[in-house]
This record gives structure tokens, sequence and C-alpha cells, in this order.
């Protein structure tokens, strides 16, 4: 017997004319949330290389340093023509800042989005984080370094509940049998949106005054927010024009009970896999933070790019791990759909790929000379390789506990951010003259992170439901 449509009359007339499943709808504006969510986070690695005194090569350090071509040589010098005289441990630190307040809220975010539901959550900390890139400009000119470090805290504490709102709406709204292809398409939108922040912050810097770059990545994401609150909702049950169909398919695939249990953490902090998780979490986030903060300085102190080639260059390896990205939703659903292969096998593998070929592909970077597109070619194969790590891990939080996983979300990616507050201040550390040999040092140690911590979640990491979730199957006598 059919359930009676309890729907109002204008939401039967607009799901009579949506021709989008909703669940589509959700994962689509999840993808446009991290897209502009990662304009907003990594167009600062672009702008501050413009803001910053040219750094001067001097004898000791040539042959360390790629001479480049006179053109991007000539370019260079037009280009990077800044003001302030901010050492490289300086700029590690005010890239690093946004990490402080991204790891406060995250806890709180996802326990925030499990009781409450993720449109308010989600809605709130991206409208902050869009009116925090809009008056980044302001607080550069006006307060300088500590009214920079002071705002990207402010964008951090508004992006912290991100990724495990994200997940918990996800949860809600995407079966497991689906989740390769949505799941990869929705946070393929951190990928889209660090390619955005790239190329869009290189051609901006070239033909506009720096502060354009900021207020139309914020401007953007305003209007991103107007747009999630018409369309999305939290639950399936709380939709207004979701197809009757449609609402109970995703209540037979997706079965929530109505009251929800308190947050049982003794057994969540003690279980195993949730710890092979978040050493998953944290090795993926090292050599990725490394690449979307440190990327662009790379390629502008070592290689000597200018910043429109730099904006296209540095865009181009984000470009191969979208592509992989989605594919590889495609590819393993398929595996999984076909029997070809177990959920459990799926995540530790594909997890797996996405942290050797980066690690081992970054190293191989570093040591191929002066050659800007074979540097190039290189990253691509790595992050083409990385693209794989969201069919894997990523994935872990819904399939452990669909009840909690806003919750375990904001557990792994809160640790997992410890290594982007972390990441540029070292790397700063590490490359005082910038050199070509002191990137080895950088390239091998996120090498070293990234396979430790594939190693841990192949042994102890799995897609099964914890016996913590109260939607775990009852186990047999």
């Amino acid at each position: 017997m059919d359930k009676e449509d309890t729907r109002p009359e204008w939401g039967r007339k607009c799901g009579e004319g949506c021709l989008v499943p909703q669940r589509i709808a959700v994962a689509l504006m999840g993808f446009l949330a991290l897209l502009f969510a990662y304009t907003n986070r990594v167009s600062l690695s672009h702008v501050i290389v413009e803001l910053v005194v040219p750094k001067l090569r001097s004898n000791s350090t040539k042959g360390s340093v790629c001479p480049g071509d006179k053109s991007l040589a000539q370019s260079h010098a037009a280009d990077y023509t800044g003001r302030y005289k901010w050492s490289e441990e300086l700029q590690g630190f005010i890239l690093g800042s946004f990490y402080i307040g991204y790891i406060i809220t995250h806890l709180p975010g996802g326990i925030l989005a499990d009781k409450f539901g993720a449109k308010w959550v989600l809605a709130t900390g991206m409208l902050i984080s869009a009116l925090s890139t809009c008056l980044t400009p302001v607080a550069i000119i006006y307060g300088h370094q500590w009214g920079l470090i002071a705002v990207r805290i402010i964008m951090g504490l508004a992006q912290g509940p991100l990724f495990p709102a994200m997940t918990t709406l996800l949860s809600h709204w995407v079966p497991k049998k689906e989740r390769g292809t949505l799941g990869t398409i929705c946070y393929s939108g951190v990928t889209a949106g660090t390619v955005t922040s790239n190329l869009g912050s290189g051609f901006m810097l070239h033909y506009m005054h720096w502060p354009a770059c900021l207020y139309i990545f914020g401007s953007l994401t305003i209007l991103w927010v107007i747009l999630f609150l018409i369309v999305c909702y939290s639950t399936p049950t709380s939709h207004p024009w979701i197809r009757t169909k449609e609402k109970a398919y995703l209540e037979e695939q997706i079965p929530m009970k109505t009251e929800r249990p308190p947050i049982p953490w003794k057994k969540l902090l003690l279980n195993k896999a949730l710890a092979a998780t978040i050493v998953a979490q944290i090795g993926h986030d090292w050599g990725y933070y490394v690449m979307i903060t440190c990327l662009p300085k790379f390629m502008a102190d070592v290689l000597g790019v200018s910043i429109r080639s730099n904006g296209i260059m540095t865009s181009l390896p984000f470009v191969a791990m979208f592509i992989s990205s989605i594919s590889c939703g495609f590819l393993t659903d398929w595996l999984i759909r076909t029997g070809r292969m177990s959920i459990n096998l799926e995540r530790k593998l594909f997890n797996f790929i996405g942290a050797i070929g980066p690690g081992g592909l970054t190293v191989a970077a570093s040591y191929a000379g002066c050659d800007v597109y074979v540097v190039v070619a290189l990253f691509v194969l790595a992050m083409f390789t990385m693209g794989a790590y969201y069919v894997g891990q990523k994935l872990s939080p819904m399939d452990m506990s669909p009840t909690f996983s806003g919750t375990i979300t904001a557990i792994c990616n809160g640790l997992g951010s410890l290594a982007g507050l972390a990441a540029p201040p070292i790397v700063g550390l590490m490359t005082p003259q910038t050199t070509v040999d002191q990137w080895h040092g950088v390239f091998w140690l996120g090498f070293v992170i990234l396979v430790l911590s594939a190693i841990v979640f192949w042994i102890w990491g799995t897609a099964e439901v914890q016996s913590y979730d109260p939607n775990a199957p009852a186990k047999t006598a």
C-alpha cells in the first residue's frame, strides 16, 4: 500500500517539473559547495606570491635553483612585485593559520549536523567563509600579516564543519550502491575548486589587481548559499518536493531509526577501524595540502614560472585528479555491483593506489631537473593516481556508521587537518633558500607519510558497519 502524499500543493507541482532526482541534485550542490570552499581557501596561495617582495637569488644558491628561460625570467620579474617583506617561515604560518580555526569547529560541526541536520550547518559555514574571503583585502591593507592571519582563522572556523556536514548530508541521501559515483562527484568538488582557484587566480592576478580575485570568489560563494537554501534539505523526509517514488526508494535503501541515540563515545574512540581511518586521513591530507598550498611557491621560486603560467601549470595536476576521481567512482560502483570486488577490498585497494602513486611520483618530479614540462607531467601523473583516494578512505565514515557519519568525519578530518596546519610552516622551515635540494626533503617526507598511512589502512581499515551504529546488522549466535 502506497504511503499518503503529504507534500504541499506547490511541492507536488515542483516535484513533477523537476527532471533531476533530488539525490543527484544534493550531490551536485555538494560538489559546488566544495568547489567554492576551496576557491576561498586556496586562492591565497597565489595571491601571497604577488603580495610578497620577490626573493633574490644569491650566488650561493645558483645551481640549486632553476634559471628558467629568458621569457619566463622576464615575466617573473615583471609579475612578482610585492610590497610585503614576509619571510618563508611567516608565509608558511599565514597559509597554515587557516587550519587553526579549521580544527576547532570540526567536531562541533559534525555533532550539530548529526543532531539537527546538515543544511543550516553547511549554509552558515559557507556564508561566513564567503564574507571572510571578501574581507581579506581589507584585512591585508589595514592589518598587514596579523589582519590576514585573523581573517584566515575565521575562514577556517567557518569551513571546519564543511566535511562533517557534507558526509551527514550524503549519508541520508546516497544509497550504499551509489556512493562510489555520487560520493566522488560530490567530493571531486575539492579538486575542481583547486583547479578553478589555480586557473582563475592565475588569470585574474595577471589581468587585474589582486583584490578582485578574492572579491569574485567570495561573491560567487554567496550566490551558492542562496541557491543551496532553496534546493537542498537535510533529509528526504523533510524535502517538500521530492518525488514520492524516490522518497520511498531512499527510505528502503537507507533505513534510519527515528530516535537518534546518544553518541557512543567510548566504543567509537576505541574502535581500531576508526584509528586506521584517522591515520589514512592524516597521510592523505599531508600530501594534498603540500600540493595545494606549496606547489605555486615551488613553481615560482624554484622553476621561475610566471603568475599566469603558474596558474595554468599548477591546475593541470588537479584537472587530472578530477578526471581520475570521477572515473574511479563509476569504475568502483561497477566492480561492486557486478560482484567483481567486495566493498572492503575496493576501499583498501584504491586508498593504497591513492597514496603510493602520489608519494613516489612527486619525489620523481623533484629530481626531474629544470625541465618545467617534465616536472609538470610527473605532478599530473601523481595527482591522477591520488584521485583513487576519494573511493577509498574518504567513503569509510558513511560505510562504518551512517548514523554517526558526521561525527566520525569530524574526528578524521579534524585530526587530518593537523597536517594542513603543520605542512606549510614545516615546508617553510625546510626550504629557507627555496632550493631544489631543500625541496627534495619535502617530497621525500611526503612519500614516507603517505606510504605508512596506506599500510595502516590496508591492515585495519574497513567498510563494514560497526557494532556501535544502531543500524548495524544483528550478530547471529
